[in-house]
Protein backbone atom coordinates (compact mmCIF):
# COMPACT_ATOMS: atom_id res chain seq x y z
CA UNK A 1 0.00 0.00 0.00
CA UNK A 2 3.03 2.62 0.67
CA UNK A 3 4.33 1.34 -2.35
CA UNK A 4 0.94 2.08 -4.66
CA UNK A 5 1.26 5.64 -2.52
CA UNK A 6 4.32 6.55 -3.24
CA UNK A 7 3.65 5.35 -6.90
CA UNK A 8 0.73 7.55 -7.50
CA UNK A 9 2.53 10.86 -5.11
CA UNK A 10 5.20 10.58 -8.02
CA UNK A 11 2.95 10.77 -11.02
CA UNK A 12 0.83 13.19 -9.09
CA UNK A 13 3.85 15.15 -9.13
CA UNK A 14 4.70 14.92 -12.24
CA UNK A 15 1.51 15.48 -13.94
CA UNK A 16 1.09 18.73 -11.91
CA UNK A 17 4.17 19.74 -12.73
CA UNK A 18 3.80 19.39 -16.50
CA UNK A 19 0.22 21.48 -16.33
CA UNK A 20 1.34 24.32 -14.98
CA UNK A 21 3.32 27.38 -16.43
CA UNK A 22 6.53 28.99 -16.05
CA UNK A 23 7.69 31.96 -15.34
CA UNK A 24 8.78 32.88 -19.00
CA UNK A 25 5.75 31.10 -20.29
CA UNK A 26 3.64 34.04 -18.06
CA UNK A 27 6.03 37.08 -19.27
CA UNK A 28 5.80 35.95 -22.97
CA UNK A 29 2.28 36.11 -22.75
CA UNK A 30 1.80 39.14 -20.66
CA UNK A 31 4.16 40.73 -23.55
CA UNK A 32 1.99 39.89 -26.29
CA UNK A 33 -0.64 41.08 -24.70
CA UNK A 34 0.98 44.74 -23.59
CA UNK A 35 2.19 44.72 -27.71
CA UNK A 36 -1.43 43.68 -29.05
CA UNK A 37 -3.22 46.74 -26.42
CA UNK A 38 -0.66 48.93 -27.79
CA UNK A 39 -0.94 48.57 -31.38
CA UNK A 40 -5.13 48.89 -30.80
CA UNK A 41 -4.68 51.97 -28.59
CA UNK A 42 -2.74 53.50 -31.37
CA UNK A 43 -5.17 52.33 -34.08
CA UNK A 44 -8.11 53.60 -31.84
CA UNK A 45 -6.13 57.26 -31.79
CA UNK A 46 -5.43 57.22 -35.32
CA UNK A 47 -9.17 56.47 -36.17
CA UNK A 48 -10.33 59.25 -34.46
CA UNK A 49 -8.09 61.50 -35.47
CA UNK A 50 -8.80 61.15 -39.21
CA UNK A 51 -12.57 61.25 -38.11
CA UNK A 52 -12.75 64.52 -36.58
CA UNK A 53 -10.33 65.30 -39.42
CA UNK A 54 -13.13 64.29 -42.12
CA UNK A 55 -16.07 66.12 -39.60
CA UNK A 56 -14.47 69.38 -39.35
CA UNK A 57 -14.11 69.27 -43.79
CA UNK A 58 -17.70 68.95 -44.27
CA UNK A 59 -18.34 71.50 -41.40
CA UNK A 60 -16.26 73.89 -43.53
CA UNK A 61 -17.71 73.01 -46.61
CA UNK A 62 -21.11 73.64 -45.37
CA UNK A 63 -20.45 76.88 -43.31
CA UNK A 64 -18.65 78.24 -46.85
CA UNK A 65 -22.19 77.83 -48.64
CA UNK A 66 -24.41 78.84 -46.13
CA UNK A 67 -21.68 81.95 -46.36
CA UNK A 68 -22.21 81.86 -50.18
CA UNK A 69 -25.70 82.02 -49.46
CA UNK A 70 -25.40 85.05 -46.90
CA UNK A 71 -23.10 86.90 -49.61
CA UNK A 72 -26.34 86.61 -52.37
CA UNK A 73 -28.72 87.83 -49.63
CA UNK A 74 -27.05 90.66 -48.38
CA UNK A 75 -24.55 91.51 -50.96
CA UNK A 76 -21.23 91.08 -48.39
CA UNK A 77 -20.03 88.22 -46.10
CA UNK A 78 -20.37 88.71 -42.64
CA UNK A 79 -17.95 91.11 -41.54
CA UNK A 80 -16.14 93.29 -38.68
CA UNK A 81 -13.80 93.91 -36.38
CA UNK A 82 -13.12 91.27 -35.01
CA UNK A 83 -13.09 89.22 -38.11
CA UNK A 84 -10.97 91.81 -39.76
CA UNK A 85 -8.30 91.40 -36.75
CA UNK A 86 -7.88 87.62 -37.14
CA UNK A 87 -5.14 87.10 -39.19
CA UNK A 88 -4.62 83.33 -40.37
CA UNK A 89 -1.03 83.31 -41.28
CA UNK A 90 0.64 85.26 -37.90
CA UNK A 91 -2.01 83.64 -35.81
CA UNK A 92 -2.41 80.19 -35.02
CA UNK A 93 -3.19 79.26 -31.48
CA UNK A 94 -7.84 79.31 -31.47
CA UNK A 95 -7.41 79.74 -27.78
CA UNK A 96 -6.93 83.27 -28.21
CA UNK A 97 -9.71 85.90 -27.42
CA UNK A 98 -9.31 87.16 -31.57
CA UNK A 99 -10.38 83.35 -32.64
CA UNK A 100 -13.46 83.26 -30.43
CA UNK A 101 -14.32 86.46 -31.28
CA UNK A 102 -14.47 86.17 -35.24
CA UNK A 103 -15.51 82.66 -34.55
CA UNK A 104 -18.86 84.20 -32.67
CA UNK A 105 -19.41 86.81 -35.45
CA UNK A 106 -19.40 84.33 -37.76
CA UNK A 107 -22.21 82.26 -35.42
CA UNK A 108 -24.22 85.54 -34.63
CA UNK A 109 -24.68 85.87 -38.97
CA UNK A 110 -25.44 82.56 -40.36
CA UNK A 111 -26.99 81.19 -37.30
CA UNK A 112 -29.82 83.97 -37.28
CA UNK A 113 -29.23 84.09 -33.38
CA UNK A 114 -27.76 87.58 -33.87
CA UNK A 115 -28.80 88.86 -29.86
CA UNK A 116 -26.65 85.43 -28.83
CA UNK A 117 -28.93 85.13 -25.79
CA UNK A 118 -29.06 81.89 -23.76
CA UNK A 119 -31.83 80.41 -25.70
CA UNK A 120 -29.82 79.99 -28.89
CA UNK A 121 -33.54 80.98 -31.34
CA UNK A 122 -32.73 82.60 -34.69
CA UNK A 123 -34.34 86.01 -34.66
CA UNK A 124 -33.57 86.59 -38.43
CA UNK A 125 -32.79 84.19 -41.54
CA UNK A 126 -30.89 80.90 -40.12
CA UNK A 127 -28.73 79.91 -43.11
CA UNK A 128 -26.72 76.91 -41.31
CA UNK A 129 -28.94 75.27 -38.30
CA UNK A 130 -26.11 74.44 -35.87
CA UNK A 131 -26.28 71.20 -33.62
CA UNK A 132 -25.09 71.51 -30.02
CA UNK A 133 -22.16 69.97 -30.08
CA UNK A 134 -20.79 72.58 -32.79
CA UNK A 135 -21.10 75.10 -30.11
CA UNK A 136 -19.83 76.19 -26.84
CA UNK A 137 -20.44 75.91 -24.47
CA UNK A 138 -22.45 72.74 -24.75
CA UNK A 139 -25.20 73.49 -22.92
CA UNK A 140 -28.06 74.80 -24.62
CA UNK A 141 -29.42 77.43 -21.74
CA UNK A 142 -26.20 78.98 -22.13
CA UNK A 143 -24.75 81.80 -24.80
CA UNK A 144 -22.40 80.68 -27.59
CA UNK A 145 -19.35 81.86 -26.94
CA UNK A 146 -17.55 80.37 -30.22
CA UNK A 147 -18.27 77.26 -32.89
CA UNK A 148 -16.52 74.45 -31.97
CA UNK A 149 -14.65 71.71 -34.20
CA UNK A 150 -14.36 68.63 -34.08
CA UNK A 151 -10.87 69.05 -31.85
CA UNK A 152 -12.83 71.33 -29.31
CA UNK A 153 -11.34 74.69 -29.86
CA UNK A 154 -12.75 77.64 -32.31
CA UNK A 155 -12.65 77.48 -35.58
CA UNK A 156 -11.00 80.67 -37.55
CA UNK A 157 -13.03 82.85 -39.40
CA UNK A 158 -11.39 85.79 -41.34
CA UNK A 159 -12.16 88.67 -43.58
CA UNK A 160 -9.17 90.34 -43.50
CA UNK A 161 -8.07 89.84 -47.12
CA UNK A 162 -11.57 90.98 -48.19
CA UNK A 163 -10.79 94.42 -46.10
CA UNK A 164 -7.77 94.77 -47.32
CA UNK A 165 -7.51 93.18 -50.98
CA UNK A 166 -3.48 94.67 -51.33
CA UNK A 167 -2.70 93.51 -47.73
CA UNK A 168 -0.27 90.75 -46.70
CA UNK A 169 -2.78 89.12 -44.21
CA UNK A 170 -5.17 86.50 -45.17
CA UNK A 171 -5.04 84.37 -47.91
CA UNK A 172 -8.41 84.60 -49.72
CA UNK A 173 -9.78 87.82 -51.52
CA UNK A 174 -13.77 86.35 -49.88
CA UNK A 175 -13.19 84.96 -46.47
CA UNK A 176 -10.86 82.49 -44.74
CA UNK A 177 -12.08 79.86 -42.30
CA UNK A 178 -10.20 76.95 -41.00
CA UNK A 179 -9.68 74.51 -38.20
CA UNK A 180 -6.23 74.38 -36.72
CA UNK A 181 -7.09 70.46 -36.34
CA UNK A 182 -5.76 70.13 -32.55
CA UNK A 183 -2.90 72.69 -32.86
CA UNK A 184 -1.80 75.54 -31.03
CA UNK A 185 0.91 76.95 -32.62
CA UNK A 186 1.68 80.32 -34.95
CA UNK A 187 2.74 80.08 -38.17
CA UNK A 188 6.52 81.20 -38.82
CA UNK A 189 6.34 85.47 -39.94
CA UNK A 190 8.82 83.87 -42.44
CA UNK A 191 10.30 81.20 -43.69
CA UNK A 192 8.95 77.88 -44.09
CA UNK A 193 5.65 77.51 -43.06
CA UNK A 194 4.59 73.60 -41.58
CA UNK A 195 2.12 74.82 -39.18
CA UNK A 196 -1.13 76.12 -41.89
CA UNK A 197 -0.37 72.63 -44.02
CA UNK A 198 -1.74 71.06 -41.47
CA UNK A 199 -4.90 72.48 -40.21
CA UNK A 200 -8.14 72.19 -42.12
CA UNK A 201 -9.00 74.75 -44.16
CA UNK A 202 -10.74 76.87 -47.37
CA UNK A 203 -7.64 77.78 -49.20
Amino acid sequence: MSILRAGCSGACHKRRYNSAFTIIELLVVISIIIILAGLILSTVGYVQKKGARSRAEAEIAAMSAALESYKADNGIYPTDSDTTALKPNTMGDPTQTSYQKASLSLYKAISGDSDNDANRVAESKAYFPFKPNQLYPLAQDQAVTFIRDPFGNSYGYSTVKNSAPAGTDGYNPTFDLWSTSGLMTNPPASGTDTITPQWIKNW
